[in-house]
């Protein structure tokens, strides 16, 4: 048995170990694959198992690879895999899900924290001397408001999970929740109030993004519905790049109607130099690294393996490819 892993790096930097796959057979490991056709089935060769995390996983990659017979993608989101293909050449195709939860929420959260308090900010200032040589016991940037979260509503875009679990960090700290979601679930009605989006538009403080990336998505925060929001809105996403004009949103915090915003994805990675959220103001960014902690990539690679135990016992799960 061959199995083969085209962008390992994206996972485990050296800090974790494959070592549990190699009871499955031969184990080839690549930090990164080119993403050109030669170079991605070069690699692939014989191999009847193949593990990524951002290879675009073609029809023609496939038909040059007859032996393939397994596609673990190393994440949730399996858009880069054609799956009318693989279900067509019998192929199965599994993918990690609920493997990052809490490491999303947690950054979501940490990027909103950040846009209230400015802690980043007012610790280089203590660094620089600004405390030091302060004539009062304390002081802060006036430049950089501090919001007091408790009491003001966040907007969930996309209630799964994820979305639940950032609502229960709000709710602890004492804000509103309310929801807008393709399904209505019992566990989501107790965190959350559900309705429909303009609704949840037009009421929210902040809006978080929780969704997947579908066509009925994309560009979802868009001026139109930037439009709808409050004056001084905060918005957030931790889900999908797409799921933001970005051009929008950044005339939006030129403008002031948006006071900020926190992305840890954007519509093209690595992150270009003329994405016009890097000149917009007030605007945080972090490097798509939500669900990169240490524990979300050890329990990764755990349903990784297990995902390929079941597949070789013949009862896939998590086969995407059904």
């Amino acid at each position: 048995m061959k199995i083969v892993i085209l962008d390992g790096y994206t996972v485990n930097h050296g800090d974790l170990s494959w070592d549990d796959m190699k009871e499955f057979g031969e184990v080839t490991v690549y930090d990164r694959t080119d993403r050109n056709f030669e170079a991605i089935v070069s690699r692939i060769g014989d191999a009847e198992i193949v593990l990524e995390n951002k290879i675009n996983m073609t029809r023609e990659i496939m038909d040059a690879c007859p032996n393939l017979k397994y596609i673990g993608e190393l994440a949730t989101g399996y858009n880069n895999i054609d799956i009318a293909a693989a279900k067509e050449k019998g192929i199965v195709v599994t993918n990690i899900p609920a493997y990052s939860t809490a490491s999303v929420a947690q950054l979501a959260i940490a990027l909103l924290l950040e846009i209230c308090h400015h802690t980043a900010h007012h610790n280089d200032l203590v660094h620089q001397g600004e405390w030091t040589s302060c004539p009062d016991t304390m002081f802060y940037d006036h430049a950089c408001p501090i919001i007091e979260l408790s009491g003001k509503t966040l907007g969930i875009i996309g209630f799964g999970q994820i979305g639940q679990s950032v609502a229960r960090i709000a709710k602890a700290m004492g804000m509103n929740v309310l929801a807008h979601s393709r399904s209505v679930r019992e566990e989501g009605k107790a965190l959350a109030e559900y309705v429909p989006l303009d609704e949840l538009l037009a009421k929210s403080d902040v809006i978080s993004l929780h969704c997947p990336l579908f066509p009925e998505t994309k560009g979802i925060i868009n001026a139109e519905n930037i439009s709808k929001m409050k004056d001084g809105v905060i918005i957030l996403n931790t889900s999908r790049g797409p799921l933001i004009n970005e051009a929008d949103l950044a005339e939006a915090l030129k403008s002031g109607k948006v006071y900020a915003a926190g992305v840890d994805v954007v519509s093209i990675e690595p992150m270009q130099a003329d994405n016009p959220l890097l000149s917009a103001p007030n605007c945080f960014i972090t490097p798509h690294m939500a669900w990169m902690s240490t524990e979300a990539r050890t329990r990764l690679i755990d349903i990784a393996v297990n995902n390929i135990r079941a597949y070789l016992a013949g009862a896939p799960v998590n086969n995407v490819a059904r």
